[in-house]
């Protein structure tokens, strides 16, 4: 059989990208189909327009903290018009970015949805292509919860496509992107509430890491309740205690040219407020938006992935072996679709070990092991390695841990406190884990993800000099153990 390329990628997001780039680099035939918007989740609708809506929502912190350090400041109303339009500038100077990484690598760009025809035949539109390697890496989407009415909702993706801040909002869920996007919106002047069905926010988190974060939220004002579901929402209305909406409320909503231009949502124009909604704690409240964020699923459906022979598991997950192979043997499958560890380094891992194992004749494994990751809620979550629940169901282990207020904000009379804890196993010594809530506890375990991925020991903690006065000391000044398991 002859090929028009050695590998065909679905999916331009930073792992098909990345993948495409490198198998071109050995000399391989290359092309890239991508359905929607070069970058992917990460780069239109994820990691990087959240963060700089954190950042955007850090600055009355910043102007508060100032003024208690004798600065004479006075903080402003925030503009949603300006960083909006800014937002989405740099959003399309990155996705030129990506073009050009791709064009400069000499891989092929189709621009259309890619579906699969059989185990080499990719189909766009009304042009078919073979190839002798085809590389699945189309992501996920967020979900709705089956309930009537969800439409009227909003999705993660929906968030940065707003054209007005809303004046309160309900967030549905209790993990990482529903605890960012609280702290994200209570720090714009949004007045958040946010309802979790669990009975702790950050399910799969260190159990102190995630209390100290959920005391930290309700302090800032954020009103979360756990333990608390949506029963039933509707449009408001004068029987619900809010206005009817009229013509003027799709100024909260999405707009058409939105919806065409940047929102892959096929529902985000339905949603509007105000919301009226029932929850399981026996309140009922009219919020201008209801945000979704009850999970993700990968983006699997209609891409021909049966006719192509590739097996799918019950999330609809591509089933992948640990070299990312599926059960076709000419189709592998890298990123979120595969339902691993959803993380964009982790995607871009995946993809270097594809081109390592098909064009590199050198069969690599994605290390999914010791992966450091951050919540970046207001104060921030870093962790890596086993949480204290984890490790001590798998060895007796010692617990050093410490928490205060951090100088910065004690000047400042605030009440914030950090949080720097170390699971240790007794036997070897060896740090299970690490786990960090503070300012920038991105950026601290991400140096800290080094050593435990190293396999350090306590007492090489020890034995590190602190870097005096900072926060991140404590994590080599800890010298007992606070308890053990």
């Amino acid at each position: 059989m002859s090929f028009d390329y050695d590998l065909f990628v679905i999916g331009g997001g930073s792992g098909g990208v990345r993948a495409a780039r490198v198998a071109a680099s050995t000399g391989a035939k290359v092309a890239l189909a991508e359905e929607y918007r070069m970058g992917g989740t990460c780069v239109i609708r994820g990691c990087v327009p959240k963060k700089l809506m954190v950042y955007a929502s850090g600055y009355p912190d910043v102007f508060d903290d100032a003024m208690q350090y004798g600065w004479d400041v006075t903080l402003g109303d925030f503009d949603w018009g300006h960083f909006r339009n800014k937002l989405h500038t740099e959003l399309d100077r990155l996705e030129e970015v990506y073009r050009n990484l791709l064009n400069g690598s000499d891989v092929d760009i189709f621009d259309g949805r890619a579906t699969l025809d059989d185990p080499h035949t990719v189909r766009i539109g009304d042009k078919t292509v073979k190839a002798k390697h085809i590389l699945v890496a189309t992501g996920g989407h967020p979900l709705r919860p089956d309930i009537p009415n969800a439409e009227l909702g909003l999705v993660s993706n929906d968030i940065f496509l707003m054209e007005k801040l809303p004046k309160s909002v309900l967030i549905i869920g209790g993990g990482y992107i529903a605890c960012e996007f609280a702290c994200i919106l209570h720090g714009l002047g949004v007045e958040v509430t946010q309802y979790y069905r669990g009975a702790q926010i950050l399910r799969g988190f260190d159990d102190e890491a995630r209390g100290l974060l959920a005391d930290s939220m309700i302090q800032r004002g954020i009103n979360l309740h756990v333990g608390t579901n949506i029963v039933e929402m509707a449009p408001a209305s004068e029987e619900h205690g809010g206005p009817t909406p009229t013509a003027s409320d799709a100024s909260m909503g999405i707009s058409a040219q939105d919806i065409a231009s940047h929102s892959k949502s096929d529902t985000a124009e339905k949603a509007k407020g105000p919301i009226w909604v029932k929850s399981t704690n026996g309140t009922e409240k009219v919020f201008d938006h209801v945000l979704f964020a009850t999970g993700r699923a990968p983006n699997t459906n209609g891409i021909g992935l049966e006719e192509a022979g590739v097996k799918v598991g019950r999330w609809g997950e591509v089933v992948v072996d640990d070299y990312s192979q599926t059960s076709a043997p000419s189709i592998y499958a890298i990123g979120d679709v595969t339902n691993r560890v959803q993380l964009t380094p982790v995607a871009i891992r995946e993809g270097m070990a594809f081109v390592e194992t098909v064009f590199k004749g050198n069969p690599t494994k994605p290390d999914h092991e010791l992966i450091p990751s951050a919540v970046f809620t207001q104060p921030e979550l870093g962790t890596v390695g086993m949480t204290e629940e984890e490790a001590r169901d798998q060895e007796p282990i010692e617990v050093y841990c410490t928490s205060f207020k951090p100088m910065q904000q004690a000047f400042a009379g605030k009440s914030d406190r950090v949080l720097m804890k170390l699971i240790v196993a007794k036997q070897s010594r060896k740090v299970l884990g690490c786990h960090i809530v503070a300012d920038h506890a991105g950026e601290m375990i991400q140096l800290a993800g080094i050593a435990v991925k190293m396999g350090a020991t306590k007492e090489d903690f020890d034995r590190t000099v602190a870097v005096h006065p900072t926060m991140a000391e404590e994590i080599v000044t800890m010298k007992e153990p606070m308890r053990t398991a």
